[in-house]
């Protein structure tokens, strides 16, 4: 029905930026939410962001402030910006999308942030 492919991790140093990119089969505007989490090193998969079709975004208070999630219809892409990494935000993460009730998931993409 849709596949995601997350893509734009990487390594970088404490304080710097990435854009992650999750790239849809089709139209995003009927993929409703679309939501990022993350998976570190020996901890369970938690929560960063959601984006809903009518443009509403939410965020987990560890990431607020830093993180925005955005989407572009036209290229059926949703993006996650990280500004001022830390250490702590290094994880495998994923894009997640909801359609025709089911959950979807990407293959993930690695962060790495280091100090």
């Amino acid at each position: 029905q849709v596949q995601l492919v997350e893509s734009g991790g990487g390594l970088v140093q404490a304080g710097g930026s990435l854009r992650l990119s999750c790239a849809a089969s089709r139209s995003i505007v009927s993929i409703n939410p679309v939501c990022w989490y993350r998976q570190a090193p020996g901890k369970q998969r938690e929560w960063v962001a959601i984006i809903t079709s009518s443009g509403g975004t939410n965020y987990a208070d560890s990431v607020k402030g830093r993180f925005t999630i955005s989407r572009d219809n036209a290229k059926n892409t949703v993006y996650l910006q990280m500004n001022s990494l830390k250490p702590e935000d290094t994880a495998v993460y994923y894009c997640n999308g909801i359609l025709l009730g089911r959950s979807y998931w990407g293959q993930g993409t690695q962060v790495t942030v280091s100090s």
